[in-house]
Order: C-alpha cells, then structure tokens, then sequence
C-alpha cells in the first residue's frame, strides 16, 4: 500500500541515486586530486597557448590556485554536468515517466491529490540533490590535505557543494515542471539539455562580450559558481534566486498537471 509518494519515490530510486552520487563524487575528487599535478610552472604555459576564447568557453580562465581549479573542473564544468543529467533523470520520471509507463494513474488512485504527488516527488528531488551536494563537499574536505587543497576552507567547500546542489534542483524542477504540463519526458529532458548548454555558454561567453554582459544574468550557472562560494563563501542571494525559479517552475506545472487529462 502507498503511504507515502516521497518515501516510495526514494525507496523505488534508490538503486539510481546511490549510483550517481557515488560517480558524481568520484569524478568530482578525482579531478581535485589531479591539481598537484597541474599546478606546475609547465602546465601553466601550456594552458596559456590555448585561446582565451576557449578557455572562456569551457570555464578555465584560473586554475593556478586550489579554488580556481577545483572551481574551474568539479564545480565548474564536469561536476554540473553530471548534476544536471541526474536532476533532468530525476524531475522527468518523477511524472512524465510514471505516465508513459502507465503507473501513474496507479498512483492517483490513492488517497492523494495530485499537487500533493508533484510536491512529494518534487521533495524527494531536492533530498537526492543535497543528499549528492554532502557526500561531494565532504569527500573534498576529506582529501583536500593530500591533494594539496588545504587553501580551500571547508566551510566554503560545503557553500560551494550547497550551490552546485541548487542547481540541480533548478534543473531537476524544469523536467518534472515540463514533465507534469505535458506528460513527455524526452520533451522535457531535451528542454533541460538545451537550456543547459545555452546557459553554459551565455555564462562563460557573455562576459567577454561587449554589450552582452546581461544575458549572464539569465543563466542558472551564473548564481551557482558567479559569486565564487569556493573563495567568497556561500552567496545567499545567488541561492534565493535559484530556490525561487525552482519554486516557481514547479508551481506553474503543477497548476497544468492538476487541469490536465492524464494519460492511461
């Protein structure tokens, strides 16, 4: 009997969550370990010949510093990556996916009702997403000494992680949003990639552009690494604005999926 949609959501995912906080960790630490090996004198005036544009366009304008390259590589480019296709994974089969494989009906059969289905699975989302965002902050605290990290603060190394974390919840909550409003979930995973890649690029690329400077300001990846939290601290106004897209991004699918007819 289903007692509790969030609770079942966890409990049925659990197998997927585990396995992508175990690799997003791994890479995330995995490339931090390498930054003894890239803060070298030769390493340096190898990064240096690359174009400027395109170490603008995948973010590595500063990595002789722990921050720069640990914010450059786990926070920067490879780890929200992985936090967006796990959020996008998440927020599609929390409706979408349930609706095409013709559970969801099952589901609304219970005494539930279906904001209290969104909400319930949108919660389960977010647990996953800091669940993910801990285990990494933690396992960079953990190396940082022999890694040859010990200029990154952990109080900063978790604000950074806590940010990341957001993210994949604004991402997570645009899938299950566009999953909820129109019952497809490749439509909404193809929305999340796009929006992804755009953001990405006018995050990175905008700034060095004259007269475009604003559209960095339309990019989630803007507020999750454009107030530096690995040097600066946890930046309370970058993360009001992403809680608050998240929120409002699950309200206005909430309000079509509660109008809609579902899929049986």
């Amino acid at each position: 009997m289903l007692r509790s949609v969030f609770g079942k959501t966890l409990w049925d995912g659990r197998r997927a969550i585990i396995g992508w906080i175990i690799g997003i960790t791994a890479v995330g630490c995995l490339y931090a370990a390498f930054f003894s090996i890239v803060n070298t004198p030769e390493m340096a005036g190898a990064i240096k010949a690359y174009p400027e544009g395109l170490l603008d366009a995948i973010g590595f304008t500063d990595i002789s510093s722990a921050a720069g390259y640990v914010g450059s590589t786990t926070f920067g480019l490879l780890g929200p990556a992985l936090v967006l296709v796990f959020a996008a994974a998440l927020g599609g089969a929390a409706i979408a996916g349930e609706e095409e494989a013709g559970r969801l009906d099952l589901t609304l059969a219970h005494p539930v009702t279906r904001w209290g289905v969104v909400l319930q699975r949108f919660a389960a989302l977010i647990v996953a997403m800091v669940t993910a965002g801990l285990v990494l902050a933690l396992a960079l605290i953990a190396m940082s000494g022999p890694a040859q990290l010990d200029d990154l603060e952990p109080a900063n190394i978790l604000a950074a992680s806590a940010q990341l974390a957001l993210l994949g919840v604004f991402f997570g909550a645009l899938a299950l949003a566009l999953g909820a409003a129109t019952g497809r979930r490749n439509l909404a995973n193809a929305t999340v990639a796009i929006v992804g890649v755009a953001g990405f690029l006018a995050n990175n690329l905008a700034a060095s552009v004259s007269g475009l400077e604003w559209i960095q300001a339309l990019s989630p990846f803007y507020y999750q690494a454009g107030g530096a939290p690995l040097r600066d601290g946890l930046q309370v106004a970058d993360c009001a604005v992403l809680t608050v897209a998240s929120l409002v991004l699950v309200a206005l699918g909430g309000v079509v999926f509660d109008r809609r007819d579902v899929a049986v």
